[in-house]
């Protein structure tokens, strides 16, 4: 190596810059070729800046240590390969199991032990005996999961009736994954699936890069992420008739239409940047949800008992937190009882008769007053 800075070949650069860059004109690829150059080039300055600042015997040992490092990260893009490919092959295994569990919910098939014909027993239990399938049970148990319920305004309950199902799978160009919502023919809209994409720069971290969600074909009337406020007109005004005004409102439906990062950075300044992206975590959050929690465990979100699962996973969180709060508080309670004893050591001294000095006696001060001489402590009986 010596001190040598890495040469770099950027001579095959021009020719592999994305498909994107072709429709630009050839003064303008030149400029993003010697952008890149320069870019690259400082990277690979500042790379050898930090090797050049080391000693000959420790710059040997940091090249030895990359060897090692490129070592690992062969072994990582194999592992990252094969665990792809491990969830690719237990997806298969559940589809089976998620298209029995659509026919029973949909009832499009009965299960064993249950009455074809509703009877009197059926019908005095409850008043949907004669509902096939699991009524609501989609809705039901996305209301029933903390971040999703949320989320879920009283005005889009109707609507997530007609929910059939949702299922999830992965993308692969660009990575990340998508959502699918399946719904029945309903009075609200005319779309039969909602899709949502989460494109991912780094799948494994994981960045989100942008969301993408489907244009819900609201009827007229019924779209429920919007609300209409009717103004009557000012007195003495010529228009007579009510001023209507349309108004976004809160709605599951929402995570349909995601938050949008701007294509330049400079229209948008630090706070609404803050604000952008606490948006798309959230949104990312809603998202990883459903696809982690209630689509593989629908059935034990519907019951509950998800819930009560991670309810005492919580508690046993809250067991480890209140162990190390009780041993603080047994550490402080230590520290207490010596305080105290330092307290009392001190109020013994305190007790014990002082040697004091005898000062000249003072004269009375004008006008009657005593002056700074101690006087003696009178005893009054009582």
């Amino acid at each position: 190596m010596g001190g040598e800075k890495e040469n770099l070949d950027l001579s095959d650069l021009n020719s592999s810059l994305p498909a994107a860059a072709a429709a630009l004109s050839a003064e303008d690829r030149v400029g993003l070729v010697n952008a890149l150059k320069d870019k690259l080039q400082s990277l690979a300055g500042q790379h050898a800046d930090v090797l050049e600042s080391l000693s000959p015997n420790v710059r040997t040992r940091v090249e030895f240590l990359r060897g090692i490092q490129s070592q690992h990260d062969e072994i990582e893009a194999k592992f990252f390969e094969e665990r792809a490919a491990l969830e690719a092959k237990y997806q298969k295994l559940y589809e089976p199991l998620y298209a029995k569990r659509y026919d029973i919910v949909n009832g499009v098939v009965e299960v064993d032990g249950a009455a074809k014909e509703p009877t009197s027993e059926n019908a005095a239990e409850g008043g949907d005996s004669d509902a096939k399938g699991i009524p609501d049970f989609w809705l039901t148990a996305l209301k029933t999961n903390d971040v999703l319920t949320e989320e879920i305004q009283e005005r889009d309950e109707p609507v997530l009736k007609y929910l059939k199902d949702i299922k999830w799978s992965r993308i692969d160009d660009p990575k990340g994954f998508k959502l699918e919502f399946f719904i029945d023919t309903n009075p609200f809209f005319k779309n039969s699936v909602l899709t949502k994409s989460y494109h991912m720069v780094d799948e494994d971290d994981p960045i989100l890069e942008k969301a993408i969600g489907t244009e819900i074909e609201w009827y007229p009337g019924k779209n429920v992420t919007q609300k209409i406020l009717k103004k009557k007109p000012k007195k003495g005004s010529k228009n007579t008739k009510p001023i209507t005004k349309t108004e976004e409102c809160e709605s599951f439906f929402n995570f349909f239409s995601p938050p949008q990062v701007p294509d330049d950075d400079e229209d948008i300044d630090e706070e609404a940047a803050d604000e952008l992206q606490g948006q798309m975590e959230h949104d990312y959050d809603i998202g990883s949800t459903i696809r982690d929690k209630i689509i593989p465990h629908a059935v034990s979100w519907f019951t509950g008992e998800a819930v009560q699962a991670e309810d005492f996973d919580d508690m046993e969180d809250g067991d480890e937190d209140d162990d190390d709060d009780d041993d603080d508080d047994e550490e402080d309670d230590e520290d207490d009882e010596d305080e105290d004893e330092d307290d009392d050591e001190d109020e013994e001294e305190l007790s014990k008769p002082t040697k004091k000095v005898a000062g000249k006696p003072k004269g009375p001060a004008k006008g009657g007053a005593q002056g700074n001489a101690e006087q003696p402590t009178e005893c009054k009986q009582q």
